[in-house]
């Protein structure tokens, strides 16, 4: 499903037309990188949370050379799946 159809069914879900469908998902998804930028978490329960983690800086492979290289250290968004959502994947 890409953002077209999301939009298209929460606005079939919801009874209200597209366009306010798609304003609706842009502040969700605004308010999730606002809350991510500052470093809090968002949590919707039975659905799941996003949160930020930091990556320790490690010592990798060049795949093309073998050279051996540093990776910095780095944020990282993660996202731990809800009871409900996991339930509806089986």
């Amino acid at each position: 499903m890409n953002k077209g159809q999301l939009v298209e069914q929460m606005a079939n879900g919801a009874g209200i037309s597209k366009a306010a469908a798609e304003r609706a998902l842009n502040a969700f998804m605004d308010a999730v990188m606002d809350a991510m930028g500052s470093g809090d978490k968002v949590t919707l329960v039975g659905f799941g949370t996003f949160y930020v983690t930091e990556r320790k800086a490690r010592t990798g492979r060049n795949p093309q050379t073998g050279k051996q290289m540093k990776i910095p250290a780095k944020k990282v968004v993660k996202f731990r799946p809800g009871s409900r959502l996991a339930d509806s994947a089986k």
